[in-house]
């Protein structure tokens, strides 16, 4: 099991989220529900109801199994979001999923690509990792700018992969391995390295999960 560390990059920071955090985290996410429920996870089986402090014992608990690492995003101090890296296998496969949300009063910030890319490298260079993966729902454009900044490569698309906003969703899938970026994803990204194609979507694959599956 590794420690959930606390990373930073100029006024942004990722550290382990922790119970006390569960008012401030419920706050922002009703203040958000316009921006964020459309991406929200939901149950195939009916409603949840959403409890801050049972998911963060959840998340806790995933962290010390050694199968993820949760963490706040802040900016300049201030609780902006969440990003966790999640399914954290090791030996022959190596490798884990990233999902995130942040705030809409801090969209535009440079927050998430530098979240997702101090994490990253963390998993790469730390936990020895080889691996990370992204997916996205095709309609969530933000999301995929994200993907595109840090040069993460596009790899297919998932049928109805997760349940999102009440139904069964596409996603695409976008990885990297540590090979790819032996400087780090955040260092390639900065020094303005990463290869322009690398997240481009064919578009059979666009228009396929624009159609349902018959």
């Amino acid at each position: 099991m590794a420690a959930v560390p606390t990373l930073s990059e100029g006024v942004i920071t990722i550290r382990p989220i922790r119970a006390r955090d569960a008012k401030a985290l419920e706050r922002e996410l009703l203040d958000n529900r316009g921006w964020l429920r459309k991406w929200e996870a939901t149950s195939p089986h009916g409603p949840m109801e959403f409890d801050a402090r049972y998911s963060i014992r959840g998340l806790q608990v995933s962290a010390r199994s050694g199968h993820g690492l949760p963490f706040v995003i802040e900016y300049k101090g201030k609780l902006a979001g969440q990003l966790n890296v999640s399914g954290i296998t090791y030996g022959s496969l190596a490798s884990a999923t990233i999902g995130y949300w942040v705030s809409e009063r801090f969209a535009g910030k440079g927050l998430t690509p530098t979240a997702v890319a101090l994490a990253t490298d963390y998993c790469f260079f730390q936990l020895g990792l080889h691996r990370m993966e992204i997916c996205i729902r095709p309609e969530n454009v933000p999301s995929l700018r994200i993907v595109e900044k840090l040069g993460f490569r596009y790899e297919g698309l998932r049928r109805r992969y997760i349940h999102i906003d009440g139904d069964w969703r596409d996603h695409f899938c976008f990885a990297l391995v540590a090979e790819e970026v032996p400087t780090g994803v955040l260092r390639r990204w900065l020094d303005g390295g990463v290869p322009p194609a690398n997240a481009v979507v064919p578009q059979g694959d666009r228009l396929a999960a624009s159609r349902p599956i018959l």
